[in-house]
């Protein structure tokens, strides 16, 4: 088994994997672990463990040719890798990547494991993320455009008073996004508080995705205004109607105008 561990700063693979593990015991039988995969719908193998410790990893693949009564501990892989809590997740992306699994155990120092990361964690994570210096940046841009000098802080934001400046998002992130907020892995919002009015900067596809889980607040950087400022966006927000999350539309990637299927790609004979 092989760690790759990492003192790199954040996002880290501690902030994006899922914690709730289903595991099967080495004892397990082929014919047992075999059934649990044929019912699941997202699950194609399972880690190993004896009382939390990562013992090794079955997939499908590894029970196709054994017999139904044979303890899982002998048809396993036993050499496998698997990422520290502290890893980067893009170090995480690069051992996924180039070892061609899908889903990267996650142990702590004892060697027990606490969550497992996969490549749709890691794509999750580099989508609509925000970060202090993506916060900057636009802090700079409306100092500099409306030459006033900007306060930030770190704050709880009801979500019914969000103005939203984006009148779209799409189902596939969406979808992304409610996995995550189920499970405890949201990112911050971006806020501007043009003096008591909350304009949604930044996140989206998390407002919506936490109002269908209904939840009413959410964790937010927000720059602050204290006198009231015409912003381009907020102008923008009222151009399209933009009054509540309410406004926000939900376009399906299957039918964005750009992308086809084979059927309607093929020239007519």
């Amino acid at each position: 088994m092989e760690e790759v561990v990492s003192d790199g700063r954040k996002p880290r693979v501690e902030e994006y994997m899922t914690r709730d593990v289903v595991t099967v015991s080495p004892d397990a039988t082929v014919g047992d672990v075999a059934a649990r995969i044929a019912e699941s719908d997202k699950h194609s193998g399972f880690p190993v463990c004896e009382r939390r410790r990562v013992e090794g990893f079955v997939s499908a693949r590894d029970l196709l040719l054994a017999d139904d009564n044979d303890p899982i501990f002998r048809v396993m892989t036993t050499d496998l890798l698997v990422a520290h809590p502290e890893m980067k997740v893009t170090e995480a992306a690069r051992v996924i990547l180039r070892s061609g699994i899908q889903k990267l155990p996650v142990v702590d120092d004892a060697g027990n494991l606490v969550g497992i990361i996969s490549n749709a964690d890691v794509i999750r994570s580099q989508i609509e993320r925000a970060t202090p210096e993506k916060v900057g940046k636009l802090m700079r841009t409306l100092e500099q455009i409306h030459d006033i000098s900007l306060e930030q802080s770190r704050r709880t934001v009801p979500l019914p008073e969000l103005t939203p400046t984006q009148g779209r998002v799409y189902a596939d992130e969406l979808e992304g996004r409610q996995y995550e907020l189920e499970r405890g892995l949201a990112e911050p919002l971006v806020v501007i508080d043009n003096a008591g009015s909350l304009l949604l900067a930044d996140g989206h596809h998390r407002v919506l995705a936490a109002d269908r889980l209904k939840i009413d607040e959410m964790d937010a950087y927000v720059i602050v205004i204290d006198s009231p400022v015409d912003l381009g966006m907020a102008r923008t927000a009222k151009k399209e109607g933009l009054e509540s999350i309410a406004d926000i539309d939900v376009v399906d990637y299957a039918r964005h105008p750009l992308v086809q299927t084979t059927k309607r790609l093929q020239s007519p004979e």
